[in-house]
């Protein structure tokens, strides 16, 4: 089998990215391996449109991963439909002016920073606050997915690709029918011309490579990780085996893998090692995958049951006539 597209992940301030790219190795590495990066636009900086310019001059193939700053909710979301496409018209304009090149544009839904800061620092009644709100809130939903609908349409009309950066769980809320992971975690199912599943194993432990190997299989492009680096530094991160091991298993079941990050391989001496990889070595689906499978039929029909509530209330009644009408035939034979 040839070798999968590979995109790297690099989501640095300017300094550490300029650092990173004063390696020649590290170029040299990404053409090798025939590569791309997907650069987070943390700023308009001079700085990164010097290091964007330079990957243009390699050949390096760009995403463009769109981020908002941090008070705005950093990824794109629910929430946050107006300063995404004010974000992308600041890009644009910054990459007109800088003569900058871009295969592609990334945008990343996810929970609003904030709201991840404070249910990771125990403010959990802040969050369910704002969890409920969204949750009785159909509307607000409506009007994302128009402004996002037509943001990603002007992407398009631009000449851009736009991939998006996704929890796994929208892939079965959409065969569901359902809309409340959205509500819930405030974000967005956007039509993108590729979806990324976030399928990181380090940060679910043992059940990672059953996780990774269930989902990859409905994913445009599997997400592998992390290997450390980007905002949330202090997450665990995989070794050198873990992170092959994944590699193989995206590689079986997604027609691209997304690594998360450039900086996190590069630091641990993934990079070079990744120019001898053998994509094809022996492999054995991980442990656990049934229990992977059958929890996600059960979340399928959870999220089926939330999208038609009274069907699911009339049939439980009908049932429970039913089954009463049956009781009641049986006490009544058993008297006769």
């Amino acid at each position: 089998m040839p070798q999968p597209r590979l995109t790297f992940a690099c989501e640095l301030e300017p300094a550490l990215l300029q650092a990173l790219f004063s390696d020649p190795a590290v170029v040299t590495d990404l053409l090798a391996l025939h590569a791309g990066v997907s650069l987070g636009i943390l700023d308009h900086s001079a700085e990164r449109a010097e290091v964007v310019r330079c990957l243009n001059q390699a050949g390096i193939p760009l995403v463009a991963w769109l981020l908002l700053p941090k008070d705005e909710g950093y990824w794109f979301g629910l929430d946050n439909a107006p300063q995404a496409a004010g974000c992308y018209a600041a890009f644009k304009a910054w990459s007109a002016e800088q003569g900058l090149r871009w295969s592609g544009i990334g945008v990343d839904i996810e929970t609003d920073y904030g709201q991840m800061q404070a249910l990771m620092t125990g403010r959990r009644r802040e969050v369910l606050s704002h969890m409920l709100g969204r949750l009785l809130d159909n509307e607000r939903l409506r009007r994302a997915q128009l402004a996002y609908g037509a943001l990603l349409a002007q992407m398009r009309a631009d000449g851009y690709t736009v991939e998006s950066y996704q929890f796994p769980f929208i892939v079965d809320e959409r065969a569901a029918g359902s809309t409340l992971v959205q509500r819930i975690f405030g974000i967005v199912d956007v039509p993108a011309d590729r979806e990324v599943l976030m399928l990181y194993s380090s940060f679910l432990g043992s059940a990672g490579p059953a996780f990774l190997w269930s989902y990859a299989a409905d994913a445009g492009g599997a997400g592998v990780g992390s290997t450390g680096g980007g905002v949330e530094s202090a997450l665990p991160v995989l070794d050198w085996d873990g992170l092959a091991r994944d590699l193989r298993l995206a590689y079986r079941r997604a027609p691209e893998v997304f690594v998360f990050s450039l900086e996190g391989c590069v630091r641990q001496g993934f990079l070079v090692r990744l120019g001898t990889f053998d994509w094809d070595a022996p492999l054995v689906a991980p442990e656990g995958v049934e229990q992977v499978n059958a929890w996600r039929r059960a979340l399928r029909a959870g999220l089926g049951a939330s999208a038609h509530p009274w069907a699911v209330l009339g049939a439980a009644l009908i049932l429970g006539r039913a089954a009463g009408w049956v009781g009641g035939s049986r006490r009544k034979d058993a008297r006769a």
